[in-house]
């Protein structure tokens, strides 16, 4: 999908597809014109004169970075433990997320902890109450902690980025991001708004293997790609990728400890 012509095949699809794609930011004006007449502004983008907001999250791995290499040897079936929160004030509720992927298609998860009830004790000391929205936010936040303590799950960075987004104006779910501002901060901290200290770019040329700084759009839907997408992947000739804000961020990071990669695959990895 993205890149091929959908499929007449009618399936219902509870899961979501991702697309990936490295784009050169001198391409991003040129998207936000074609996609136009097709899309609306998020409105969670907060009024400013782009649909723009900032992403952090909180990655999770075990004692083995399992999750991390999970990704680096492609497992068909794999998870991810992630926090997120948006903008900078504190005021927005903080998110639990299960995040799978199984051959090709996400599954996430979702338990919201309202603004100001959040700890790293929700995860290490449970038992304070957490007023969730549904009994299934509940049941997820249960599923999280399960998954956590099983896998000794524990902080291990901090990924930032500015997100700008689209919806699909006649299409039952079909989402268009541009991430850009990239920037990552190793931590061993519950807090997901830290004050000082430094934050790492990752949208380097470095990073992404590239001869320039990328910034990444996003396709996400629920089943076929809508025709729009299709047209526009084609028209500006764009070329998937398997890209991974967590993984990036670790293997960055551990060029400070002095690992080194093959231009082979962002997977393949020697010293």
């Amino acid at each position: 999908m993205f890149g091929l012509r959908p499929s007449n095949k009618q399936t219902i699809e509870l899961e979501r597809h991702e697309a990936k794609y490295l784009i050169h930011p001198a391409q991003i004006p040129a998207i936000r014109e074609f996609i136009e007449p097709f899309c609306e502004p998020d409105d969670h983008g907060g009024g400013g004169a782009l649909p723009e907001y900032v992403v952090t999250t909180l990655q999770l791995d075990t004692p083995e970075m399992s999750f991390y290499h999970a990704k680096e040897h492609e497992a068909l079936a794999r998870f991810k433990l992630r926090i997120r929160t948006y903008g900078f004030d504190g005021k927005c509720p903080v998110f639990l997320e299960i995040k799978r992927k199984i051959k090709g298609v996400i599954v996430k998860s979702r338990a919201t902890v309202p603004t100001g009830l959040w700890g790293g004790d929700l995860i290490t000391k449970p038992g304070r109450w957490v007023p969730f929205r549904t009994k299934q936010e509940e049941m997820n936040y249960l599923n999280f902690l399960r998954l956590a303590r099983e896998t000794g799950s524990r902080p291990i960075v901090l990924v930032r980025y500015h997100r700008e987004a689209y919806l699909g104006r006649n299409d039952r779910y079909a989402r268009l991001t541009f991430d850009t501002k990239l920037c990552y901060r190793p931590t061993r901290d519950w807090n997901l708004l830290p004050q000082g200290g430094n934050w790492w770019a990752m949208d380097s040329a470095t990073a992404y293997g590239k001869p320039y700084s990328a910034s990444i759009l996003e396709l996400k839907t629920f089943a076929d790609a809508p025709m729009w997408m299709v047209d526009m992947t084609e028209r500006f000739n764009l070329q998937r990728v398997g890209y991974c804000k967590y993984f990036t961020a670790v293997r960055l990071d551990s060029m400070f400890t002095g690992a080194m990669y093959s231009d082979a695959s962002e997977n393949c990895t020697y010293r």
